[in-house]
C-alpha cells in the first residue's frame, strides 16, 4: 500500500511528519483527534502545504542528493560535533527538535523513573541512604531549589508527553 506523507503543524506551530494511507485517512484521524504533536502533545493539528512529487516518467533513475529520512534513528549524542553548531552554521528548527529529542530519549533510557518520589530518592542517594544510580522524576521548583541548597545537583528537562511513555 501506498503512504501518503503530510507535513503537519500543530496549534503551538511544531512542524512534524504524519504518514497515512490516504488524504480521507489523515481527515478522519484529525477530526477524531488521534493525532497528537509529538512535542507539546496537542491535537490541534493542521496538514501544511508540501510541495507534490511528480513522476515524469524518466526511463533511467535520476541522481539524487543523499539526504537522511526523517524516520531515520538519530545520531547518538556523543557523535555530535563540538560548537554551537554543526558546520558553524545556525541550526533550523528541525535540527534542534531532532537533537532536543535525541537528548531526551537518551536521559530516558539511561534512568530510572522514581516519579513522584524523587525528592525523597534523591535525598536517600546524596547522603548514601539509597543505592548511587541515576534517577529522574518530578519536583516543584522549591523542591529543587532545596535539594541544590543541600548540594544535591538537579536539573529540569522538559519531556514531551511522546517519551513518557514506553521507549521503543
Amino acid at each position: 500500500m501506498a503512504m501518503r506523507v503530510f507535513n503537519l503543524s500543530c496549534a503551538q506551530a511544531h512542524v512534524f511528519e504524519g504518514w497515512f494511507a490516504s488524504a480521507d485517512a489523515f481527515a478522519d484521524q484529525a477530526s477524531r483527534q488521534l493525532i497528537a504533536c509529538p512535542v507539546c502533545g496537542s491535537t490541534e493539528v493542521t496538514k501544511m502545504l508540501s510541495a507534490p512529487r511528480i513522476n515524469l516518467g524518466a526511463s533511467e533513475p535520476q541522481q539524487r542528493p543523499a539526504v537522511a529520512p526523517r524516520s531515520a534513528p538519530p545520531e547518538p549524542i556523543a557523535d555530535l560535533p563540538p560548537g554551537p553548531s554543526p558546520g558553524g552554521r545556525a541550526l533550523d528548527p528541525a535540527e534542534v527538535q531532532k537533537i532536543f529529542f535525541a537528548m531526551a530519549r537518551k536521559v530516558m533510557e539511561s534512568t530510572e523513573d522514581v516519579g513522584d518520589r524523587f525528592v525523597d530518592e534523591a535525598r536517600k542517594i546524596h547522603y548514601e541512604e539509597a543505592p548511587n544510580r541515576a534517577i529522574r522524576g518530578s519536583a516543584t521548583r522549591e523542591e529543587a531549589a532545596e535539594l541544590q541548597d543541600e548540594g544535591i545537583e538537579v536539573f529540569a528537562l522538559p519531556v514531551p508527553a511522546s517519551l513518557k511513555g514506553p521507549l521503543q
